[in-house]
């Protein structure tokens, strides 16, 4: 049978807006035709004409592009590197911040980066930007609901302190909400927040093209202040930082420089 998986791509793009060609393309064929499959489609352009005609079937397919994978203060010894060293210095010369969680998927990170602004920046105004492609994942994100397995590196005391609980079921308070704006985002074609002091975008670039990669860091470099700082993820190091008036500050975390 003839491959119409590149015809699929381009169909996709024109109905959802998404260019799958910038992703990788042997990951994200893999985890389409498996979600194809698993709904008894034997094309891919069957498959688009049915995702066309119901709007669950094309939820599910969009959930799946994103992906969603993430917890409180996830991987924590590069927050503690983020409230001890990185976070205090930026603060030095501005008592306001402008952080951007981009590609914040379900809110922990944004989240997590307003309870840290709360229990060790009391004084600082810290306001976060908080963007991802999948209006879903935003509306999950919104309303701040999370099972006990997303908070497991949170103490005891600060799920006390920053949630009610119902069962098994763990709910933001709404004052952590109030410095956090959710927003529609896609990184490979939408305009760039400007001004920004630090944008948090980790384990999200593994699943793009090197040349996507590369408009995205150029992008990011253009989007931060002087000074300013890009905390990517722990698969994620830039290999020539300097190509985007980066240097290395600490590791995972990338300060731009001015040529």
């Amino acid at each position: 049978m003839k491959d119409d998986y590149i015809e699929f791509i381009q169909r996709v793009k024109k109905k959802i807006g998404i260019d799958l060609n910038l992703y990788k393309e042997t990951q994200m064929k893999r985890r389409i035709t498996t979600l194809r499959d698993k709904r008894g489609f034997s094309s891919y352009l069957s498959y688009f004409e049915a995702l066309c005609k119901d709007e669950p079937l094309l939820k599910e397919f969009t959930d799946r592009l994103t992906i969603n994978v993430s917890e409180f203060y996830r991987n924590p010894k590069r927050w503690d590197v983020l409230k001890s060293q990185i976070i205090p210095m930026l603060l030095e010369t501005n008592r306001e911040l402008s952080i951007w969680s981009a590609a914040c998927s379900t809110g922990e990170e944004p989240y997590s980066l307003a309870i840290m602004a709360k229990e060790h920046f009391p004084n600082a105004r810290i306001q976060i930007l908080a963007t991802d492609i999948d209006d879903n994942v935003l509306a999950k994100a919104k309303q701040g609901t999370y099972l006990e397995k997303a908070l497991k590196e949170l103490p005891d005391s600060l799920k006390k302190k920053y949630f009610t609980q119902t069962g098994s079921f763990f709910q933001v308070e709404e004052f952590l909400k109030k410095n956090i704006t959710f927003k529609k985002h896609n990184l490979l074609s939408d305009r760039y927040p400007s001004k920004i002091d630090l944008i948090v975008c980790r384990n999200v670039l593994i699943y793009f093209t090197d040349q996507a990669k590369e408009e995205i860091y150029q992008k990011f470099s253009k989007s931060l202040k002087s000074n300013g700082i890009l905390f990517v993820g722990s698969t994620e190091q830039i290999f020539n930082p300097f190509k985007y008036s980066f240097h290395l500050a600490e590791t995972f975390f990338y300060q731009k420089v001015e040529n």
